[in-house]
């Protein structure tokens, strides 16, 4: 908080105190009033000789109590009571009564009976009936029941005035001992269940387990001050709900500093549980009685002072050792927490000492430790979600970085594949290269050299010698075709075969029909294979040339059951009445289509050759033969 800001609210919590002293003091406020200890029903007689002076507030360890005092209108208070009624304020009024004004009664708080129990922690404003006031002196007495936690009659320092006067001291206290207390519990039980929500996703994180059950205890634990009325079977149970979550709530204080300060033996965890657990077995043993509630009161909460400083002390010396602004607010609020505490504790017990030092404090028994724990809470819980934040802002940033870490081995592996890749087609070009060259080698190498020899003895006649060229080059064609087609493209190659020997065909008189339907998956062949399926179709197209004595031929390319179909067929005299030397070339077309993978047949027709290739075609270019 800013200095200007701070300054401000101070000013104005100033200026509001000295507006409430100037106000209370146009009030009534009696010190002292006159005490008799009797279980009369109705008030007893003023002049009875038992009746004695007291100073208020007062305590009696009786059943009832009967209290009177008289008090003098102000001299203007008639004039303005139909438009200012007069009040009496009861700050507290624990265990319920009945008032009388004049010998009149004007008022009844419920009081506890065989069925039900009461323990009014809301302050009670009660109009005084103009009717029954007078000019002067007015009597005023009170029927005081006692009430089952402390197990005494008591009555506040009572305060007489009007409305307008008191209505503000009523309005504020019932906000802070039953409003608060309301909006109290709602918020520490979802706080707490939400941590311990965290916890049972996170175990790892015991400071989310710890701060959430301090959360739903402390919600168990305040509401003391949200019923007024219970069950008189309900009572014993609620009685020791309350212990059990006030004992809880400082031990859980106490372990969630002693986390912080990263000191957990075991010895003090078990000492500091056996004595959270000692008080409700204590009231439970006692059989709920009024000996066991005092006993837990006095002796057991005390020895929840030691355990408070202890939590107090270890939270500063964290703080000291390891100073951090999270550690010094946790220390302070701390410190403001066991002050709280045990100013209740001096309350509760109606220290004479605490009474003496602070009598107007003191006198309405004002409890601090549920506004102490609340900023307690709200520190936890604030400093608690910067650690959830922290957390979820390094869990992303661990997510991008490793995000960023998988992008980069996926781009490293991408990259690794794309060299492997281009190695393998680096690799597969060679092989194609190398496999061509062998059946240049073994082919167009072997006919150069040996017509050649036969050029060279003079054994080729001028025609014989014309042939073997025109061999040679359409070998020669063929392998620049199959490697002169991009990436295996079988289409490319069969347009320039086609092209070649449409040519060709039609010089030598024949009828060319070329029918194609090779759908997109067939057109990337390797090169090898491209070069054998169009060596077959030549050396068919050659035998038709020479030997076949036809007038047409018909050239069928298509895609049949995964099967590449090459079918060549003409209308000669076919091959068996020829007595042409054509079955070497049928050899050689059955060995190059079982090289491939394929087969190559010849079905009989009545007239003419038919020669049909049929080659299998996977579906990826990867399994294709090879």
């Amino acid at each position: 908080m800013k200095l200007r800001s701070w300054v401000c609210c101070s000013a104005l919590l100033l200026a509001a105190w000295l507006a409430g002293g100037a106000v209370q003091a146009q009030a009534l406020e009696p010190a002292q009033a006159e005490l008799l200890r009797a279980d009369d029903a109705l008030p007893p007689d003023a002049r009875d000789p038992r009746w004695h002076s007291v100073p208020l507030p007062d305590a009696q360890p009786a059943p009832v109590a009967w209290y009177q005092l008289v008090f003098t209108l102000p001299a203007d208070a008639m004039e303005h009571m139909q438009h200012d009624a007069w009040m009496l304020y009861l700050p507290y009024f624990y265990g319920g009564g009945r008032i009388w004004l004049n010998g009149q009664l004007i008022g009844a708080v419920p009081e506890t009976t065989q069925d039900t129990r009461v323990r009014w922690e809301r302050p009670h404003l009660l109009a005084l009936p103009p009717s029954q006031l007078r000019a002067g002196a007015n009597r005023l007495q009170l029927r005081v029941a006692a009430s089952q936690a402390p197990a005494a009659a008591l009555l506040p320092r009572l305060v007489l005035g009007p409305q307008s006067v008191l209505q503000g001291q009523f309005d504020l206290r019932l906000f802070f001992v039953r409003t608060v207390p309301v909006i109290t519990v709602v918020v520490s039980l979802v706080a707490g269940l939400f941590a311990l929500y965290i916890w049972l996703r996170r175990p790892q994180e015991q400071v989310y387990g710890i701060a959430g059950l301090i959360g739903v205890v402390w919600a168990l634990r305040t509401t003391t001050f949200v019923f007024d009325v219970l069950p008189a079977w309900a009572w014993p149970p609620w009685r020791l709900l309350y212990h059990a979550s006030n004992g809880g709530f400082i031990v859980l204080l106490a372990l969630f500093a002693l986390h912080v300060a990263h000191w957990q033996p075991r010895w003090l965890l078990r000492a500091l549980l056996g004595w959270w657990a000692l008080g409700p077995l204590v009231y439970l043993l006692g059989g709920a009685s009024a000996g066991a509630e005092q006993w837990v009161a006095r002796w057991w909460v005390a020895g929840l002072i030691p355990i408070g400083v202890m939590g107090a002390l270890v939270a500063v010396g964290a703080a000291w050792r390891r100073p951090s602004a999270e550690r010094i607010l946790i220390a302070l609020v701390f410190v403001l927490t066991l002050l709280s505490g045990v100013h209740d504790y001096l309350i509760a017990l109606q220290s004479p000492w605490f009474s003496a030092a602070l009598p107007q404090w003191s006198a309405h028994r004002f409890f601090l430790l549920h506004y102490g724990a609340n900023l307690l809470l709200l520190t936890m819980g604030g400093l608690i979600t910067l650690r959830y934040v922290r957390n979820l802002r390094a869990l992303e940033e661990s997510h991008r970085t490793l995000e960023a870490r998988v992008a980069q081995r996926e781009a490293e592996i991408a990259a690794s594949y794309a060299r492997i890749a281009a190695l393998q087609r680096e690799q597969a070009a060679t092989d194609e290269r190398q496999r061509i060259m062998a059946d240049l080698h073994d082919g167009l190498g072997a006919q150069l050299f040996t017509s050649l020899l036969r050029a060279e003895r003079g054994a080729l006649q001028p025609q014989q010698m014309t042939g073997m060229l025109r061999a040679a080059i359409d070998e020669m064609r063929v392998a620049i075709e199959a490697l002169a087609s991009g990436d295996g493209d079988f289409r490319t190659a069969l347009v320039d075969f086609r092209f070649r020997w449409d040519t060709r065909l039609r010089d030598a008189g024949l009828a060319t029909h070329w029918h194609t339907e090779l759908p997109d998956a067939v057109q990337a062949l390797q090169p090898h294979v491209v070069l054998q399926v169009l060596r077959i179709g030549q050396e068919a197209l050659t035998n038709v040339l020479k030997h076949a004595r036809a007038s047409q031929v018909r050239v069928q390319i298509a895609l049949q059951d995964d099967a590449l179909v090459l079918e060549v067929s003409d209308d000669g005299v076919g091959l068996e009445t020829t007595g042409s030397p054509a079955g070497r070339g049928l050899s050689n077309m059955h060995a190059r289509a079982e090289r491939l993978g394929g087969r190559l047949e010849r079905p009989a027709t009545a007239r003419g050759t038919r020669i049909v290739l049929r080659l299998p075609i996977p579906r990826t270019r990867d399994a294709l033969p090879s």
